[in-house]
């Protein structure tokens, strides 16, 4: 390589670091101004039609009734939750996490029609929504 192509590939490679270096710079203000929001999770739902009405299973391990929250609106069913760590568990060296912790999101979409909620109850991990209406 001659010298004068080692000094081309040199200011080469100096202007992608600097553009690299300009795009992280953009990107670091661009996080800046995100408005912080705690990562969601969507836990699975199943949906069963029943002869005047719906039945929704929602998988929440160790979520706590009190500390959930369902709408029912004219789109939809919304489901906002919570789960922590057990208590006795906290302090403890992490080997596997793969239960979701923290905030809880789902919104299920439900047919055109009409609908009222009926209750919700907790058994074994899940949530169970009833739901009667009339839907097309």
């Amino acid at each position: 390589m001659s010298a004068e192509s080692s000094g081309i590939w040199m200011w080469s490679r100096a202007c992608q670091m600097l553009d690299e270096a300009e795009r992280r710079h953009r990107r670091l203000f661009e996080l800046l101004t995100v408005p912080r929001r705690q990562p969601v999770w969507e836990p699975p739902a199943d949906v069963f039609v029943l002869q005047h009405g719906l039945h929704i299973v929602v998988a929440m391990p160790g979520v706590r009734p009190e500390n959930t929250v369902v709408e029912l609106s004219s789109g939809g069913l919304s489901i906002r939750a919570q789960s922590t760590l057990p208590i006795a568990i906290r302090s403890a060296r992490i080997m596997r996490l793969e239960i979701p912790y923290g905030r809880i999101e789902r919104r299920i979409d439900l047919p055109p029609g009409r609908y009222e909620l009926l209750g919700y109850e907790f058994t074994d991990g899940c949530l169970h929504v009833r739901l009667s209406g009339e839907w097309s």
